[in-house]
């Protein structure tokens, strides 16, 4: 417990006691997993509950600044008042004192005594005061220490008592619990300093005061405060959602508009209100819509045109060149009779209008894709037999090749509808690609099935494509080396109408391919119409091809680095 002197700063007395709420939530998990996705996807909740935690913070300690602020003047003006209080009272006791002439009478001593006390009470407007003797020395005349209003030598620190009886003339005081009549706690504050009595010495005079009405004034102001801070919370969290809804609505409309105009209904349009910035927004977010909608039906117009022409087309061509087709049957059939250069000749315009007639009947199969009019032949089939069949049939090519195709099918037996001409066309096109690209290496055709799909994929070990060419490979008309050589004749074609006809049956064509490692190409088909694919029965990258194969007995794992062409 610290003394202080009259003027030294003051301490408060009183403290505020503070309770910890705790709130508690039945869900706590998911409230605290909704609060997490409205923060991160709304920006009316996350700028409100800021806005609210700034508010809160400055209010909190604008109300602390000016409740210390007030719990000091309070304190220091109660002090003032008590120091100036016990002065005065010190002063008219130590003039009656002064002027009273005892005689060494110890009658009039402890009458003295007594008027001292009342003169001291009558001024300080305090009960409880205590008069305690310097002198320790036993006097035979010396009034006895006094004590009254529970000011007892108990409540006085030893601190407080040297400090006084060393100082003849200055106050101290000095903060102490004190007991109000209903028997509580109240804060107080005790002044000490010396008076002289006549004939016998100085004594310490102390003068408590409690501070009950300043600590109740202090509640009272620190109370209307909080109330008055948390109101003002309360306010301007109503008037920053008022702000936040009346600028945030035009904006969600404009997120929901722009998000049906991405997903294809070019005709919404954001609704403006009058005419201020987010007004002129929504104009120019519509003026922008309506350019849009204008270019996609001119290129919408632009691509039919082109669809039909390509049809169109096609299907002019096709009464001239089954003509010309029968005409160059006829002379090759005949070429035998012809000398070399004709003969040679022959050859070329039959391979030709093959390939032509070949590439006609793709871009009329493209033209349906666009068209969106194909429409499938769903037939029970065997893929692993499938794969049979298209293997056989072009035995004779992966022969001239040099490539020895073979067939690992631990699973795919079972029958699956699909459209069997298009998933055969589809195999024929990886396997003769893998013939055209295999380098003459080996050629693994892989047949596997699990409870959602069955998969083939072919795999080669040629020179493989890069990156960059992976990603193209599905394009119309592109080569991954427009240079290399073709000995097939493709039209270009095939793969991205391969990859049409595995998406019509609501399956996937996949490709991995690496320069000098080869290339992997499946094919996954649902096992029942419209099924989801959990996932392929087959791995797409070429790791550990050789060891499955191995591990099935079926073929001896390939070594790349031997028995191909550079």
């Amino acid at each position: 417990m610290s003394v202080r002197e009259r003027g030294a700063d003051p301490a408060p007395a009183t403290g505020t006691a503070r309770t910890a709420v705790a709130f508690s939530w039945r869900h706590p998990a998911t409230w605290l997993e909704g609060s997490t996705s409205l923060w991160r996807t709304s920006l009316r909740f996350r700028t409100l509950l800021i806005t609210l935690a700034l508010t809160a913070l400055v209010i909190m300690v604008a109300c602390v600044w000016m409740a210390l602020a007030i719990q000091n003047d309070l304190f220091q003006s109660r002090l003032n008042q008590v120091l100036s209080s016990s002065q005065r009272a010190s002063a008219v006791a130590q003039e009656t004192l002064d002027a009273a002439v005892p005689q060494g009478d110890r009658v009039r001593l402890q009458n003295l005594m007594t008027q001292s006390l009342r003169e001291i009470a009558q001024q300080s407007a305090s009960d409880r005061i205590a008069l305690i003797r310097v002198d320790t020395a036993p006097s035979s005349i010396a009034p006895q220490n006094v004590s009254s209003g529970g000011l007892t030598a108990a409540l006085i620190s030893a601190g407080l008592r040297e400090r006084v009886q060393a100082g003849e003339t200055t106050q101290w005081w000095q903060s102490v619990p004190l007991t109000d009549a209903a028997g509580r706690t109240v804060p107080g504050i005790v002044v000490g300093q010396q008076i002289d009595f006549p004939d016998v010495g100085a004594y310490e005079l102390y003068l408590a005061y409690d501070l009950a009405a300043a600590s109740q004034t202090l509640g009272f102001v620190q109370g209307t405060l909080w109330i008055v801070g948390l109101g003002l919370v309360v306010l301007i969290g109503a008037i920053a959602w008022f702000v936040l809804r009346s600028v945030s609505t035009p904006i969600t409309e404009a997120a929901d508009t722009s998000a049906r105009l991405a997903a294809g209904d070019l005709a919404v349009r954001v609704p403006v209100r009058g005419e201020d910035e987010l007004a002129t927004l929504g104009r120019s977010f519509n003026a922008m819509a309506d350019s849009i909608q204008t270019q996609i039906r001119e290129l919408a117009d632009l691509s039919l045109v082109q669809q039909r022409f390509v049809s169109d087309v096609s299907h002019e061509l096709r009464t001239p060149l089954t003509t010309i087709r029968l005409a160059s049957d006829m002379i090759n059939d005949q070429r035998d009779a012809f000398d070399p250069a004709t003969a040679r000749a022959a050859e070329l315009l039959h391979a030709q209008v093959q390939r032509f007639e070949t590439l006609l009947t793709d871009l009329l199969e493209i033209s349906r894709y666009d068209a969106g009019s194909v429409q499938l032949e769903w037939e029970p089939t065997s893929l692993a037999h499938l794969a049979e069949d298209v293997i056989a049939s072009m035995q004779q090519l992966a022969d001239q090749h040099g490539s020895d195709v073979r067939l690992v099918a631990p699973g795919g037996y079972s029958p699956v509808e699909m459209d069997a001409r298009r998933v055969r066309r589809i195999v024929r096109n990886l396997l003769g690609n893998a013939i055209e690209h295999g380098e003459g290496r080996p050629i693994v055709v892989t047949v596997d099935s699990n409870s959602s799909a069955v998969a083939i994929g072919v795999r080669d070990f040629g020179l493989g494509m890069s990156p960059a060419d992976v990603e193209r490979v599905f394009d119309r008309f592109w080569r991954a080396d427009p240079s290399r050589k073709r000995s097939i004749g493709g039209t270009g074609l095939g793969l991205s109408i391969a990859l049409g006809d595995a998406r019509l049956h609501g399956g996937s064509l996949a490709v991995w391919s690496s320069l000098g490692r080869g290339s992997h190409f499946v094919l996954t088909l649902p096992r029942q119409e419209g099924a989801p694919i959990e996932a392929s029965p087959l791995r797409l990258d070429g790791e550990d091809d050789g060891t499955a194969f191995d591990t099935l007995g079926v073929t001896q794992p390939i070594d790349v680095a031997e028995g191909g062409r550079t």
